[in-house]
């Protein structure tokens, strides 16, 4: 039969505060989420102030401001450090928490719920979390590159776990403190993405902003070094490696497939000068290194094979990843009912990027972390031989029937030339130009490139990137 059930607003009321009782209650019963981190460094140092203080892990409460009564209480009782010696950039409870030097001692601590991975590298980590997983804990890490180099390992290795409470957070691996991996598990599910991708390293974009103020490259990344922005060796941020892991990661979350980083095309920041910021203000341009995962048209509108590629681009002032300033990142996807959505916020640091981890322990702790980290999956071919419209730089020699022979080397290759620009040459010895094309696909271009090289009159290899086409525009 039929049961009629007829509710009042008071009783609705009543329900709701039974309902919020009861689970402040629950979460009160509960024994404290135990975690063991391995690493503790700036990243570390942030999630251990944050679950300590914010999450009810330490005896003291250094905040003032405790987390609300429903949530589950954390506590971080073990550290995985290299040298025990070292001092800390945050204090330890040591009423709570134990520092450690060997990971064996998280590893087969039975006691702890989940292993949070900050360590960094790609060795050592793997084997701390598939270990974790293989042993029925919850993994949370920020490796973006563990991740895009053993994705479909980790992804069995949950799935083979045979614990349905077992978990795979990463939401800090791309974007710092941006929520874009749980935005992307959760809010998409209905949705067809044709493209995502966005400023997705926080130090070249530093670095192209004080470029763009007329700073030389040398001196920006010295800058960038002093202020912490830049590692020693810049080597993964400036040569675009960290935006291609970061890339690979998303391009699975968004089409399902897996990207393999090392079939990327990838070109960092480091043979850009500031005479292509010079040709970038005379197209109302600014250069941004940009992460692309994009689907193809074929038959139809975006059915195609994905492109996945990291280059910087010019990009018109007036587009809405140009407001990305500073250390910012910005992500923007672009789908079937969305249209385009973008998401603004600090890339890395110690606290955004903490807070990142600290969400996906939060969401472990309360259950409602993805039961699958890449929900998705898919057939689609990767096609990595891209189509844009691109800027290209000549450095040459001066001379007569330069623009001639560049115009017939273009059309050898299929390339059709948009625009020629040259500024005034002060120096006839080390003049520049530059040509716009039309759309044609990345390999045209590069044997253009390639041939212009081998010109008496080349005194450097040119300089190739996507040109975005203006809003409002046509683009493809």
């Amino acid at each position: 039969g039929i049961v009629l059930v007829h509710v009042t607003s008071s009783s609705c009321l009543c329900i709701q505060k039974y309902c919020e009782i009861m689970s402040n209650l629950a979460a009160a019963t509960l024994r404290p989420l135990r975690i063991g981190m391995v690493g503790g460094g700036t990243v570390g140092g942030g999630v251990y102030d944050i679950i300590m203080g914010r999450l009810g892990g330490s005896s003291v409460d250094t905040t003032g401001q405790m987390a609300s009564s429903s949530t589950r209480r954390c506590v971080i009782t073990k550290i995985c450090v290299r040298d025990l010696a070292k001092p800390r950039s945050f204090h330890v409870d040591e009423d709570k928490t134990t520092l450690v030097s060997d990971v064996s001692s998280i590893l087969d601590d039975d006691s702890i719920d989940i292993v949070v991975e900050v360590m960094g590298g790609t060795s050592l980590a793997r084997t701390v979390v598939l270990e974790a997983l293989k042993r029925g804990k919850s993994v949370v890490t920020a490796n973006k590159a563990l991740i895009a180099e053993y994705l479909d390992e980790i992804h069995s290795a949950v799935e083979q776990s045979g614990n349905k409470d077992v978990k795979f957070g990463y939401e800090a691996a791309v974007a710092g403190g941006i929520p874009v991996i749980s935005t992307l598990q959760h809010c998409y599910a209905g949705d067809i993405i044709n493209e995502i991708g966005g400023i997705i390293n926080g130090t070249t974009n530093y670095m192209l902003g004080k470029m763009a103020g007329g700073a030389n490259y040398d001196e920006v990344l010295k800058e960038a070094q002093d202020l912490g922005f830049a590692e020693t060796d810049p080597t993964a941020d400036v040569e675009g490696h960290d935006v291609r892991a970061k890339i690979a990661i998303l391009a699975k979350l968004a089409f399902g497939t897996t990207v393999d980083v090392d079939e990327i095309p990838c070109n960092g920041i480091t043979q850009i000068s500031s005479v292509d910021f010079e040709y970038a203000k005379l197209l109302n341009c600014t250069i941004k290194l940009i992460g692309t995962a994009s689907r193809r048209s074929h038959y139809g509108e975006r059915d195609g094979d994905l492109s996945v590629y990291v280059a910087p681009k010019m990009i018109p002032t007036n587009h809405i990843l140009a407001a990305a300033t500073g250390c910012g990142n910005a992500v923007t996807v672009d789908s079937v009912n969305l249209g385009t959505a973008s998401y603004f916020g600090p890339g890395a640091g110690r606290f955004p990027t903490a807070n990142s981890v600290v969400a996906d322990i939060c969401r472990v702790a309360a259950g409602n972390c993805p039961a699958d980290p890449f929900p998705l999956r898919s057939t689609i071919e990767i096609d990595n031989d891209y189509t844009s419209a691109f800027y290209v730089r000549i450095p040459f020699i001066d001379g007569l029937g330069i623009v001639r022979k560049v115009g017939e080397l273009a059309e050898t290759h299929g390339v059709s030339v948009n625009s020629i620009l040259q500024n005034t040459i002060a120096d006839r010895m080390m003049a520049d130009c530059v040509i716009t094309t039309e759309e044609c696909k990345l390999s045209q271009v590069k044997a253009l490139c390639a041939e212009l090289e081998k010109e008496e009159f080349t005194r450097a290899a040119p300089l190739c990137m996507p040109l975005v086409a203006a809003v409002g525009e046509q683009s493809g």
